[in-house]
């Protein structure tokens, strides 16, 4: 996986030890070539699992004995030390995961830069956008491959003398950060007043200023539309129950829970119960939006015990919170010191999540009351993640930003195949040599928007994996609005089609998570599939089926689900209608 750091790691711990050689990027991984005492190479292989940097995984390490000839590779001598290659301007451009090459997705800010960000003896004091190799936007801002700043949307940015010195220094933690900026040179906030509640008192303001104003009109009840890693937010105060009904009221979001973005996890917990695990998922990489308990009765350690200040309209008759920790330097600066900010999708009702500037301004002019900006564009849009505790697993309910692109092994090759996924939390996959990647959350398809918004994110998950289908699967629903898009999309390339019943596919699904069918495994598996409604082989809708699931006795490499039981079946006047309106059963 690129921009990891991990090059520059092997880097200072080569030179540490004393050792001459090279690192580089290759497509099957990373290449290390070192000539040194035999203690000190055993120390380097051993520590390049050990202390690897936050963002890198470490999944094999091979090593070969180089012999050399003296005529045609004269020994290393320690003058030439030890130096990181750069191959990537030879790499051809859509270069994917089947040679190895991984999009790394967008990363919360470390400590590291939260320590410069709040330091003000640091060039980078209170600036928003401090980033690093361990941390900031990836995914969001990669337009192609190979990753490099004039491949992503930091290009415009021409790096200062001292940036610049840090991008090329290897014992620098920026070392090859391509979004790396500062003050002097890199991305801006803005502050615009633009809503119907009428903020025209607060005038338009850049930098600091604008994070100032911006906190300001949350304090005075106003909705602002506030631009995050991977699209836009609304925010409001989130103890301000006339402020939230408003956002509820032009969002056209009547009931569903609203999601509350928090400082720290001491401010979660004054909130709903969070034990060791939910913390964990809360200060991860990620930052997702973590779902916890609100019951009174399960508060162990729960820091308070009076009422939650949330506003009920946040999650009315609800038993969970959705909490989330700031996962950019700007959101630390806008919510330190506030209350719990309301901290959701960027969107009206059944609309994709906005992330271009101009549709800002647009799209969101009737629901937000000012607008926080910064002009570094956003190439692939990505809503926040979603995450749910359950038996000591953080188990995803929505994968987006952070998650994304998902890589998933499924243990043997086969040839490249577009999956589009049904019409409810669409997210488009594709399957490259032995590997399934995934890409982030679209959303529902109920309009012309998303539609488009799943098209885009198709596009750029073929451009970045390099993938060139060769069969589109899709549900086997014939209504579906996904399915009728991705036969138009095969069409026009001619391609065929594989119609997969839903059920089904949630168990081929789980089969590829714990790593396929093995061997060696203990009898078939069982399969409990209940989710909502799918689209069954003999016409019918069937709303939950339990499956055996073994190895296909012709193919080893395969599996078959053989469906054994299911819900019993009733009538669905309206169809699909009858599963949102169960009345009509």
């Amino acid at each position: 996986m690129q921009g990891v750091g991990f090059r520059p790691f092997v880097w200072r711990l080569a030179t540490r030890l004393g050792l001459v050689g090279s690192v580089e990027n290759i497509a099957t991984g990373v290449a290390i070539e070192v000539a040194g005492p035999r203690e000190d190479v055993r120390a380097l292989v051993e520590g390049l699992s050990g202390a690897t940097p936050p963002l890198a995984v470490v999944t094999a390490v091979t090593v070969e004995d180089s012999p050399t000839d003296p005529q045609q590779d004269p020994p290393a001598t320690e003058a030439q030390g030890f130096v990181i290659l750069d191959r990537r301007a030879t790499a051809p451009r859509g270069v994917g995961a089947v040679s190895g090459i991984l999009v790394p997705p967008d990363v919360a800010a470390c400590p590291a830069c939260l320590a410069e960000v709040g330091d003000p003896a640091d060039r980078r004091h209170r600036y928003p956008f401090t980033n690093c190799t361990d941390c900031g936007p990836r995914y969001s801002i990669i337009e192609r491959l190979p990753y490099d700043r004039g491949t992503t949307t930091m290009r415009g940015f021409a790096m200062c003398d001292r940036c610049d010195e840090e991008y090329r220094d290897p014992a620098s933690r920026r070392f090859h950060a391509q979004p790396n900026a500062c003050p002097d040179c890199g991305p801006t906030c803005s502050f615009l007043p633009s809503g119907p509640a009428g903020f025209d008192d607060v005038a338009p303001c850049t930098g600091a200023d604008a994070i100032a104003a911006a906190r300001e009109a949350l304090l005075r009840g106003a909705i602002v539309a506030v631009k995050g890693i991977g699209g836009y937010r609304l925010a409001c105060d989130a103890t301000d129950a006339e402020a939230v009904e408003r956002l509820r009221v032009r969002k056209g979001r009547p009931s569903k829970p609203l999601a509350v973005l928090v400082a720290d996890v001491a401010a979660v917990r004054r909130l709903a119960r969070c034990d060791e695990q939910e913390r964990l998922a809360l200060e991860s990489a990620e930052r997702p939006i973590v779902l916890l308990s609100r019951d009174p009765a399960r508060f162990a350690g729960a820091e308070t015990s009076r009422a939650s200040p949330i506003a009920d309209a946040v999650a009315a008759a609800t038993a969970t919170l959705g909490v989330m920790l700031p996962d950019a330097p700007l959101h630390h600066l806008l919510c330190e010191g506030l209350p719990p900010l309301v901290m959701t999708s960027g969107n009206v009702a059944d609309d994709p999540i906005v992330h271009d500037d101009a549709a800002a301004l647009d799209r969101l002019a009737g629901v937000a009351d000012a607008v926080l900006r910064h002009d570094r564009p956003i190439h692939a849009p990505c809503d926040d993640s979603v995450v749910r505790c359950m038996a000591g697993v953080a188990v995803p309910l929505r994968r987006s930003r952070g998650a994304v692109p998902l890589v998933v092994p499924l243990g043997n090759t086969g040839p490249d195949v577009l999956a589009i996924g049904g019409d409810l939390k669409a997210a488009p996959c594709v399957t490259r040599g032995a590997l399934a990647i995934c890409g982030a959350h679209v959303g529902d398809l109920g309009s012309v928007a998303t539609l488009g918004s799943l098209e885009r994110a198709v596009d750029h998950l073929l451009c970045l994996t390099g993938a060139r289908p060769l069969a589109v699967a899709v549900d086997l629903h014939p209504g579906w609005i996904s399915t009728a898009w991705a036969r138009r999309w095969a069409a026009a390339r001619g391609v065929p089609i594989v119609a997969v019943q839903h059920h089904e596919a949630h168990v081929a699904s789980l089969v590829a998570e714990q790593g396929g069918v093995s061997h060696d495994q203990d009898g078939p598996w069982i399969a409990v599939c209940f989710d909502g409604t799918g689209f069954g082989h003999d016409g019918t809708i069937r709303g939950g089926e339990i499956f055996v699931v073994e190895r296909d006795a012709v193919d080893p490499a395969a599996f078959q689900p053989r469906r054994i039981a299911a819900l019993e079946a009733c009538a669905m006047p309206g169809g699909d209608a009858a599963a949102r309106e169960p009345w009509r059963a």
